[in-house]
């Protein structure tokens, strides 16, 4: 009897040790996850220019990417050749249409920088005749504050380097990086793949091609809206008569990027310009951007979503005011990408995967091209 008992004082002490090494398991797993956490957290907060300078690139190589197979599509070429073509059409267009247009460009920018503070300042001593308004009129910025902030805001709009240089080095990494990226995108795909779990490589390659289905469709989309709202940006100014139509029309082009927040930013411009014509010019102005914000909205995007991608407004808006919060202007520019890239993580690793819902991904909502 004595036997059986010091038997089973053995295996309740034996079952208690193995419980304990279970929960000093656990708790070394979560807290060694925890570690991970962090120091993935603190990682990406010290590199974050770095880090957004990289998707950048990836974006750019995905934009060519996409464009080389288009065109191989057409012509009975091979996908490098036709990324050659791609990219020799790019440089001469750009290249072209900058030595065409750059002196305009530049003239136009100079007196830009001058006259937005003049006509602010205009707006302010108007503001000033109403009582009840002149306590919005101290919360605007001074003309030499706005002065400083057109000055200042191309170095502090880099990903990485600062400065006009730094600028013009972000471009050339992008674009050098971007052109490797899209000459052989599979070498690098294959890289990531290669660092995951072997039974879990062909969802991990299914969830990235997801990301660049989803991430080209949107620059597709988002390419074509920014060549028709610029252009029609600019030949509505002109028609108006506003001054500096042409680099308000790029200005706009170029903002509208940024969904939902560029149309605002490059709006302020040209009605400040065009206050300094006369106010009913600036009605006219903003009424013309009004306009074409609606056509883009209610008839230019829907259609391209339906060959695209569609992101929920309040979320996209979302992201860009926590990564604006917390990147600045680059972290406002890439959001929505990032957006998207999140979407379908979210989808198909949590969703499908740990939910397991047959939930559509981003760019199955609106079908397959």
């Amino acid at each position: 009897m004595d036997d059986e008992t010091s038997i089973s004082e053995d295996r309740d002490k034996g079952g208690e040790d193995r419980s304990e090494r279970k929960f000093l398991h656990r708790v070394a797993l979560v807290d060694g996850l925890g570690l991970v956490f962090i120091l993935v957290l603190a990682a990406v907060w010290f590199a974050a220019g770095a880090l957004l300078l990289i998707f950048a690139c990836i974006l750019f190589a995905l934009l060519l990417y996409d464009a080389s197979r288009r065109l191989a599509s057409k012509l009975p070429v091979a996908r490098q050749v036709a990324l050659g073509i791609v990219v020799v059409l790019l440089l001469a267009i750009i290249g072209g249409g900058g030595w065409l247009i750059a002196p305009s460009i530049s003239e136009q920018a100079d007196k830009m920088a001058a006259m937005v503070p003049r006509s602010l300042e205009q707006v302010q001593k108007s503001l000033e005749r109403y009582s009840f308004l002149r306590g919005i009129v101290g919360e605007m910025p001074s003309a030499g504050q706005l002065r400083e902030s057109i000055a200042s805001m191309l170095p502090r709009a880099g990903l990485f380097f600062s400065g006009v240089f730094g600028a013009m080095g972000n471009v050339l990494i992008i674009t050098f990086v971007g052109i490797y990226f899209a000459a052989s995108p599979y070498v690098y795909i294959n890289g990531m793949v290669t660092l995951v779990p072997k039974d879990k490589r062909a969802r991990a390659r299914e969830v990235l091609d997801e990301i660049g289905t989803t991430l080209s469709r949107w620059l597709f989309g988002k390419a074509c809206s920014m060549v028709l709202v610029g252009t029609a940006t600019a030949v509505g100014l002109s028609l108006l008569g506003v001054p500096l139509a042409l680099i308000l029309g790029i200005i706009a082009g170029l903002l509208d990027f940024i969904p939902y927040l560029g149309p605002l930013m490059a709006g302020v411009p040209g009605v400040l310009i065009a206050m300094t014509i006369g106010p009913e010019l600036a009605l006219y102005t903003v009424g013309l951007f009004a306009f074409i914000q609606l056509a883009e909205g209610y008839l230019l995007q829907p259609l391209v979503e339906k060959r695209t991608v569609s992101l929920p407004p309040a979320l996209t808006i979302t992201m860009q005011v926590m990564l604006g919060a917390l990147f600045g202007l680059a972290g406002v520019a890439l959001a929505t990408p990032l957006t998207a890239v999140l979407a379908v993580l979210v989808s198909m690793l949590y969703v499908q995967d740990v939910l397991g819902d047959d939930v559509r991904t981003p760019s199955e909502i609106n079908g397959k091209n």
